[in-house]
């Protein structure tokens, strides 16, 4: 197995840029040592923390103390099952790469999840989804190590216990090391049906209407990189972790709460009378605008639905030596330094709590967070 190495920076493996010194660091590159490296320090009563493209995650200034695994596996299988594309990827892989492959390849149902940042890993546990299109309507499995009984499980979709940015995995984020994760996806050229009214907008087509992948993704692309939602290096908005709050889902009753102090809010019609509004709508009109700042931590210029690290642009970038990455061993464990105007993780918990509470105190809504939050609570 890879040896362990101390006290690394963990603030440039997150696209926010924030985070302490990790007590012992190390990469898995396959599955069984991914495994094995877990298993290992379970036995030890080690606390771990698994890493992979650090998009949605906000790591405490103290770091984390105990051993922080990055999740480096590599591998896409591909197979043909009732004329569809069954496509299982390593846990590590980038999952941008995968989207713009299956668009190359006329694989369709993740066309519109195209520019999202992280590893595929990721993906079930959020339950990753954008412009009408949601992962859970692609993945037939999951692999993964039960930490609990030791044991390796493949899990089907129904297991997953899908919702909106939500999973079973999510339930318990100490139970689960996603290995691989199983897509199935139409053999077509066309798009699945567009289903929001944006992303229509910008095709020029009606709701409900199909347009080839590649012009499904370009669109998805442009629109994202407009919010500031596609990594960038020389643009700030994106030392982000994306949308940093999910869009709340009112019942009835709540819902008719809202209604009594913003008649006109926007919303989605939902199963049993509820409705999802948009939280970007509810920051904004609970008076937080688009560049909103707190010291060093603001709300997107582009979308207010992001909390951004501006001078995290400074911060270096995606190391691929860990080593070179490492504090003095006497600075593990201990706060991080804000680098050339870099904001802190507290910094950016400060304006989330700020907004919060705002958007509580204006509509009696509480905005729930959408990254996981390590050493942290909001």
């Amino acid at each position: 197995m890879a040896d362990r190495v101390a006290g690394v920076r963990l603030a440039p493996y997150t696209t926010l840029r924030v985070g302490g010194p990790a007590r012992a660091f190390v990469e898995a590159h396959s599955g069984d040592e991914l495994v094995a490296l877990v298993a290992e320090a379970d036995r030890a009563g080690e606390p771990v923390l698994l890493l992979g493209g650090g998009s949605n995650l906000v790591i405490s200034d103290d770091g984390f103390d105990g051993l922080v695994v990055r999740v480096a596996t590599r591998g896409v299988e591909v197979h043909e099952r009732d004329g569809r594309a069954v496509v299982t990827a390593q846990a590590g892989e980038d999952w941008d790469a995968l989207a713009a492959r299956a668009v190359a390849e006329g694989w369709s149902g993740v066309e519109c999840l195209s520019g999202i940042p992280g590893s595929v890993g990721s993906t079930p546990i959020q339950n990753v989804g954008a412009y009408g299109q949601e992962v859970a309507q692609t993945i037939s499995g999951v692999r993964v190590y039960d930490r609990r009984s030791g044991t390796l499980l493949d899990l089907d979709a129904g297991q997953c216990g899908f919702a909106y940015r939500h999973s079973a995995f999510k339930d318990d984020l100490s139970r689960y090391v996603v290995l691989s994760v199983t897509y199935e996806l139409d053999r077509t050229d066309k798009s699945g049906p567009v289903e929001y009214k944006e992303l229509a907008a910008r095709l020029g087509v009606a709701i409900g209407d199909r347009v080839s992948l590649h012009e499904a993704r370009t669109a998805v692309l442009d629109l994202r990189r407009g919010k500031g939602m596609v990594l960038d290096a020389a643009d700030p908005d994106t030392c982000s972790a994306g949308s940093f709050f999910t869009n709340p889902i009112l019942d009835a009753e709540r819902a008719a709460e809202l209604k009594l102090r913003a008649p006109d809010f926007p919303g989605w019609p939902m199963p049993a009378g509820a409705v999802k509004v948009p939280a970007a709508w509810l920051i904004e009109h609970a008076g937080f605008p688009k560049g909103y700042r707190r010291g060093p931590a603001r709300i997107s210029t582009k979308h207010t639905l992001a909390l951004t690290n501006p001078g995290g642009l400074h911060v270096t970038g995606f190391p691929t030596d860990p080593e070179a990455m490492a504090v003095a061993p006497s600075a593990a464990g201990h706060v991080a330094e804000p680098s050339h105007g870099a904001a802190t993780a507290a910094d950016l918990l400060a304006l989330a709590r700020e907004v919060r509470d705002g958007v509580e105190a204006k509509f009696g809504v509480t905005l729930v967070n959408e990254p996981i939050l390590v050493g942290l609570t909001l």
